[in-house]
Order: structure tokens, then sequence, then C-alpha cells
């Protein structure tokens, strides 16, 4: 059965309140297609976890510029000025995470872990609110998992079957997202044929991607 879907489909499967994970960084990596079409799309009060905000003309930035975002799990919002707004006014709740214990709550969640421990943002506003948890007379904070109903991931190779490669910087959330969500959607930016990409080459096999866009 073809897993091909258009963008109109995918973001069709978007509802609003939906948590989403979209992959990227800077928009690099991110399923830029997908993204563009979401922001255009009218569903809101969305929970998106991702590494950064983009632009405000760019990426996820777009969601956040359009005010279709209600929670914000994210490493670093700099390079967008509507989220420090938003956040500022109230209308958006985010919380920050540095950006490795980010991507290891994403892991957790894709693993079926209860968190993990990490010493990173001891002692600072990373920390408020969150258990502290000694081990061998060390503090660390538990950072808890995170999962979403739906990931949208950008590949940069990947076959008719789903299976997916990530190039260069793409890799840092891509894969790990794709391991995190109930539903995977991929826009795959080269599509050759089953059985051309090596096996050891695949970091998203294609038991784990429910929908296909070509790029």
């Amino acid at each position: 059965m073809s897993k091909f879907i258009s963008i109109e489909e995918a973001v069709s499967k978007v509802k609003d309140g939906m948590t989403i994970m979209v992959g990227g960084f800077l928009a690099n990596g991110t399923p830029n297609k997908i993204v563009d079409a979401l922001a255009k799309s009218g569903v809101k009060n969305l929970t998106l976890i991702c590494n950064d905000t983009a632009y405000p003309d760019k990426g996820v930035g777009q969601l956040i510029a359009n005010k279709q975002v209600k929670k914000l799990f994210v490493s670093h919002i700099g390079t967008n000025p509507h989220t420090s707004e938003q956040m500022n006014s109230g209308e958006l709740e985010i919380e920050f995470c540095p950006q490795g214990s980010l991507a290891e709550r994403v892991r957790a969640g894709g693993c079926g872990l209860g968190g993990i421990l990490t010493q990173t943002g001891m002692g600072t506003i990373v920390a408020e609110g969150k258990q502290i948890v000694n081990v061998d007379g060390k503090d660390y904070l538990l950072e808890k998992p995170l999962r979403a109903d739906i990931a949208l991931v950008g590949a940069s190779l990947g076959d008719k079957a789903g299976n997916l490669v990530y190039r260069g910087t793409s890799q840092n959330f891509n894969p790990l997202m794709a391991s995190a969500a109930d539903l995977v959607i991929a826009e795959i930016n080269e599509l050759v044929e089953i059985g051309e990409i090596a096996a050891e080459n695949v970091k998203t096999p294609s038991i784990m991607v429910d929908f296909i866009i070509e790029n």
C-alpha cells in the first residue's frame, strides 16, 4: 500500500489542540513545504516541540507569527521576535530546555523511558518546578520524556517504502522525533527506489514512517 499523500492530506491530519514535533535547525532539515501549508491552514492551539522558532517568514516561525501555537518546548527563540513578544504578553507558554536535554527528552519519549537525569540547568530557571534526584551523592534534574501526536520530519534522501536518510545538521532532531510520535509524516528531498539505500545508512526505518510527501 502506497504511503504517498498530498501536502493537503498531510496538513488535514493536524487538528486543533494537537501536539506536533517538527524537525530541523533554523529551517534546515525542516519539512518546509508541509510547514508552509500548515501555516496557511488556520489550525490553532498547537503545542509545538522543536529546536528553535526559526524566522517569522520561514520554517515553524510562521506558526508563531500566525499565533497558531499555544505552548512551545524549545531550545532558543532569538531569531524570531514574534516568539518573545508573545511570551512577554502571556499569549504563548514556553518551556525552555537546553538543546542536548531537549534532544534527550525526545529520545526518551521514543524509547519508552521515564525521563533522563542531567545536571545541565541545575540552579537556573530551567530547574524551577522540576524534581531533583540524588544518585550516589550527586543531584540531577529529572527531565521528563516528550512525545507528540504527529512528527513532521524532513529527510535528505528516502525510498518509496519510507526508509529515510538525513544529512548534515538535519540529523539532530529528525530521527529522534520520528521515533517519538503516534503518526510520522516525512517530506523527502530526493526519492529513490526501494533497495537503493544501503541498510546501514538508514536513520529512520520505513516501519516508523506512516506517510510520505515527495518534495
